[in-house]
């Protein structure tokens, strides 16, 4: 089974956040010396996250919004603001997140435009469908705290957007080699 490009999205911004340790329960008391510490990290944008993973900010706005409809994460505004997991997204199943992305449709469309001639009598998307429930189940006891365990979290803080690959045949636009 494939996972649809949102669905692997949300599940890399949640771990994402997951492995910022964003746990407002942890954060120190006012006054703490910590505390300034804690202020002075940013809290990730939608940009930031979608930079860092080098995906389309509005595929990733989407997938925020959609996350944050789910009560997964928090999106606050202005300054000061960014993403936050809600205590919801901290103990949130991997299993009905990717159900709720890749909702319960079957696996092949049977009745499509030009329906299939053996959708009678086929034993096929039975099969398949129970494929898909093993599948989803599989993750239901997985959380985000379970993804981002040593040594997942402290790599996916460290990736950063990767260098664009330069191709020594392409001339710099501007360069003497393209110009005529």
């Amino acid at each position: 089974m494939r996972l649809l490009r949102s669905t692997d999205l949300a599940l890399r911004v949640l771990m994402r956040l997951a492995a910022t340790g964003d746990d407002p329960a942890a954060a120190p008391a006012p006054g703490d010396a910590s505390a300034r510490d804690v202020a002075a990290t940013p809290t990730p944008t939608t940009r930031d996250v979608a930079a860092a993973m080098d995906v389309p900010y509005t595929h990733t706005a989407k997938v925020v919004a959609e996350l944050q409809h789910m009560g997964l994460l928090e999106a606050r505004r202005g300054r000061g603001g960014g993403l936050a997991l809600t205590q919801r997204g901290r103990t949130a199943s991997v299993g009905a997140i990717v159900r709720a992305f890749e909702g319960d449709g079957d696996v092949v469309d049977c009745e499509g435009t030009v329906p299939c001639p053996l959708r009678s009598a086929c034993r096929l998307r039975g099969a398949l469908r129970r494929a898909q429930e093993a599948f989803f189940a599989s993750l239901d006891p997985i959380t985000l705290a379970d993804l981002v365990a040593d040594p997942t979290g402290p790599l996916l803080l460290g990736i950063s957007r990767p260098a664009r690959l330069h191709r020594p045949d392409a001339a710099e636009p501007g360069s003497a080699s393209s110009m005529p």
